[in-house]
Parts: C-alpha cells; structure tokens; sequence
C-alpha cells in the first residue's frame, strides 16, 4: 500500500501541529506555524521489520533490576558525576552548548574511552567527515581502540542499519539538527525532524538497551534549538558551557531521570583535549588579590561540594542618560533587586552610577548564596574600602535587608578552611547552628546593616 501525503500546520516555537493554518498557536506565540508535508507509514514500512518489537508485560516493581547496577564508565570522572555515576543502559541523553565550546570533544574522548574499555562504539556524525574525526582524535586520544567506529550520516534510516549490524554498546548522535527521515517530506533541523529522529533514537536505545548521546545546537539566545518535545522526551539534558577567552569549561545537568541535577562537572581545554579540575575552588581564585577594592570571595555548593570563587564590582559616575547595570554570571533583575536593597537600607546613592558585576571564571551561580558578597563588592568599590583579608562572604538577602539562611554552610565553612580562609561573614542563624570552628572566626550577620558594619572595620 502506498503512502499518502498529508499537510500538516507545525509551530517553530513549540511544536504543535494542526491540520489547518492558526495565526495564534496554544503556547501564544504569533505567525509561527509553517506547512509541512507528512509521510503516513503503513505496516510495511521499512523501519518496522528492522525493529524488534518487545511483548508488552507485566512484572513486578521488586523484580526489576536497578539502574545504578549497570552503569557504564566513560572514564571521565567529572562526567560519570554529572550522569549520577555513569552512563544508564538504554538510557538518552541531550548535550548542547555553543558552536566551538567543546561538545564532540568531549564526546570523542568518551567514546574513545569506553572502546578502550572493551566496549563497541558507533559515533554518528551529521556535520564532519570521517577524516575531520581523525584529526580530532589523533589531538585528544592516546590510541585510537578497534571498536571505535565512525559512520559519517544524515539519514536516520541508514544510521538504524548501521546500529543493527553492528550492535553498539554506546552511541553518538552529531548532531540531530542534521539528521532526516525519508517518511517527512521537510529539510533537517525543522520541528518535524527533530521530533521524528529523537523519537525513533529513544527507541532503538530502548530496544537494544543502548545508551545514545545526542548533541543539539543553541539558538542565539543560547536556548536549546528545536522544539521542547524533544527536551521533555530524553532521560538526561546535559549544557556545555564556557567563556571562548578562557580555558574552563562547565557541564551542567538540567534535567536527570537516573540521578540529581545540582551536580556539574569541570574541565580544562588543552592542546590534548578536555582535562579534569578537581580542585574547581582554586582554579577560580588562583588569580584573586587580598585587599582589592570592589573584589569579595564567595561560595556556593553545586550538587555535592563547595565551590569558592571571586565577584568583582566596578562603580563610576554615569554619564548624560539612564546608568547602566551590567552583569556577567549574576542575573540582572537580582542584580536591580540588591542595588535597591542598598540604596533603601544602607543609604547609598547609586542612581547616578553605573554599576558593573563579574563572577570571576564564567560560572553563572545557581541559588541566592552570593547575594551579600555582591552587595558588599558593589559598597566596597562605591566607597573605596578594600575587601577585609582572606574572608568569605554568603548569604541570600531579603527586600527587607535582612540575611536568610543558606544550606549547607557547614560544608562551606569547612571547605574555606581547607583553602586558607580564616574569617567567614554569614547569616547569623547559619553561624549559631554552626557553631565554633577551629581556626576560623564565623561573624554571624542579621541584615545588611550588621554586614556593612563590619565590612568597614
């Protein structure tokens, strides 16, 4: 029976797809539909008799085997802690990031480790020939395993032929935004495409228990390009991000069905490669000065451990106009937020000056824990005091002025001791529960007041 053509009404901005034309789509996004034409597969489509189709049954809760029993290590330590501990068997994970920051690199040097392992590896990819992958792997790999395979491919179809026959272990995916099906009638990268492959690939790595990474592009506002069917669909959406002037490279989990999504992962690009930082908190502060006007050293705790860095201020008379706010790492709208705070609670006068904000290494902080250090970096540039010595500084504050408590102060204060601090400025409630620490002298604040009277001793 021959297929029919069907014409189908797709939004760009979410996917939705209507049979007629809609000038308002359901998610209130305008004049975003697009016509595509459809393929309706009938029972002797071809990917069905490659498909093995399991029985559907019952069993047990108790009965199923875990998980976490059979992970697989890619061999890089920072990454198997972002996963929650590995790889998860059958399980499909989206990595995205900006064009150059080092996605396949790290990709590569996971598949390179798993084939070294023992493990059979097929890398997919849509965007570089098979000799452009060499050349990538003679930089960053040591030796290149047997069981690496390399299968330069667009069409899902035969990248589905390729897998069967040779039965992966692992698969790669780069990238889905230039994968197509033959059964829909519309060019690589549209709303129809990336939903069809992503479907057909979660698939296969349920069917054959196959693990597959996936990598997406980035829009310019550095959102994941497609629609959000597909981000809703994968099991795991990793974010590789990183400054292009610096060598740190950050691996954020947004979303994690085998594990949390507080952990992130850091690396060090090299000539050779992605490299590990275990001591994140050092590399961050390595290039820090004591005493410096408008710097103040900071913490927060991403996933499970601490981590140290520096947020630097800058203030200086606006000029004809409105003055600017700009921030790197901290979100502008707190930024607005804790200016006010100072100008209401503190007295300041910091209408007529434009105000610039860093988090030192390109980490964008999750979480309220920074608010107080960024206050006290923007008063010790506006005043011109120099941060006190070897100090850190945490805690969230309130519109009132006040200091909220932070989780997980403990494992700070520990980890500041670790590297050297000697004085901690916290929410006082955070300090009594804490109690007396050796060699560290904690100063327990109520409000931004306490925390400024201190700050000018």
């Amino acid at each position: 029976m021959a297929k029919k053509n069907r014409t189908v009404y797709v939004c760009q901005e979410c996917g939705y797809e209507s049979p007629k034309w809609m000038g308002q789509c359901i998610c209130g996004a305008w004049n975003t539909f697009v016509e595509e034409k459809v393929k309706d597969a009938d029972v002797s489509d071809k990917r069905s008799r490659t498909m093995d189709r399991k029985r559907t049954q019952m069993q047990k809760l108790s009965d199923v085997r875990s998980g976490n029993e059979t992970r697989m290590d890619t061999g890089i330590g920072e990454l198997n802690r972002v996963l929650g501990g590995g790889l998860v068997r059958g399980s499909l994970t989206l990595i995205s990031g900006e064009p150059g920051i080092g996605k396949s690199t790290l990709i590569l040097q996971a598949a390179a480790n798993i084939a070294s392992a023992g493990g059979t590896v097929l890398y997919v990819s849509g965007e570089e020939s098979e000799e452009q992958i060499r050349m990538r792997a003679d930089r960053i790999c040591k030796d290149i395993p047997d069981s690496l395979f390399i299968l330069s491919e667009t069409c899902i179809e035969n990248v589905f032929e390729c897998a069967q026959d040779l039965k992966p272990s692992f698969m790669i995916i780069d990238s889905v935004q230039t994968m197509y099906s033959e059964d829909i009638d519309s060019a690589p990268g549209s709303v129809s495409q990336i939903r069809m492959c992503g479907n057909e690939l979660m698939r296969v790595g349920k069917v054959y228990d196959i693990p597959v990474f996936i990598v997406a592009h980035v829009t310019k506002q550095g959102e994941l390009a497609g629609p959000k069917t597909v981000e809703h669909m994968v099991d795991c959406v990793l974010d590789f991000t990183g400054e292009r002037n610096q060598d740190i490279r950050i691996l954020r989990c947004y979303k994690n069905r085998f594990g949390t999504t507080s952990e992130i992962g850091a690396f060090e690009m090299g000539p050779s490669g992605l490299e590990e930082i275990e001591n994140l908190s050092r590399t961050f502060l390595e290039d820090s000065e004591s005493g410096t006007e408008g710097a103040v050293v900071t913490a927060v705790y991403e996933g499970s451990r601490p981590l140290l860095m520096e947020v630097q201020a800058l203030s200086s008379a606006a000029g004809p106009g409105f003055a600017r706010r700009s921030s790197v790492g901290v979100d502008l709208r707190r930024l607005n937020m804790i200016i006010a705070v100072l100008e209401k609670k503190a007295g300041l006068s910091l209408g007529n000056e434009d105000i610039y904000l860093n988090v030192v290494g390109g980490l964008k902080p999750e979480g309220t824990y920074i608010d107080l250090a960024v206050a006290l970096a923007i008063y010790s540039t506006y005043r011109g005091i120099p941060s006190p010595d070897r100090t850190i500084v945490l805690g969230e504050i309130g519109l009132t002025g006040e200091l909220r408590n932070v989780m997980n102060a403990d494992k700070i204060v520990r980890e500041a001791k670790r590297m050297g601090f000697r004085n901690v400025i916290l929410p006082k409630k955070n300090a009594e529960k804490i109690g007396n620490v050796e060699g560290m002298i904690l100063t327990g604040v109520r409000n931004i007041s306490e925390a400024l009277d201190f700050f000018r001793r």
